[in-house]
């Protein structure tokens, strides 16, 4: 089993910036793919991020792509998601997640955080 815990949202205003931790603990012997994923009111859990893992190979949304940046530290057991000029769209629960492949589907995802909500306001 491997637990994870995200931190780091919050309320900022639009163009703002905030970088996300996720942290992993219990049986985290790799290779572990993590992804980031957030999920808006009234809408499905969509793809954000996914990073393999030596970090060799990152794969963006297109809403994101430029704007977030994703990275790990193995040793510390840490995932992190850089976000830079947020918009009003970027609003909704943020959730990593642990795999062994790496894929925009969250059904391919065998481990999830409990979210955390980024609320950016305009």
């Amino acid at each position: 089993q491997v637990q994870l815990v995200e931190s780091g949202g919050g309320l900022v205003l639009a163009g703002s910036s905030l970088r996300l931790s996720c942290a992993a603990s219990g049986h985290t012997l790799g290779p572990y793919v993590m992804g980031w994923f957030r999920q808006a009111p009234g809408k499905e859990r969509e793809f954000v991020a996914t990073i393999s893992w030596f970090g060799e190979t990152i794969r963006y949304a297109d809403s994101v792509n430029g704007r977030f940046t994703t990275s790990r530290d193995n040793a510390k057991k840490l995932l992190y998601l850089q976000m830079n000029s947020l918009n009003a769209e970027d609003t909704a629960v943020y959730y990593c997640a642990a795999g062994r492949r790496m894929s925009i589907s969250p059904q391919a995802y065998d481990y999830w955080g409990q979210g955390t909500q980024v609320t950016v306001s305009s």
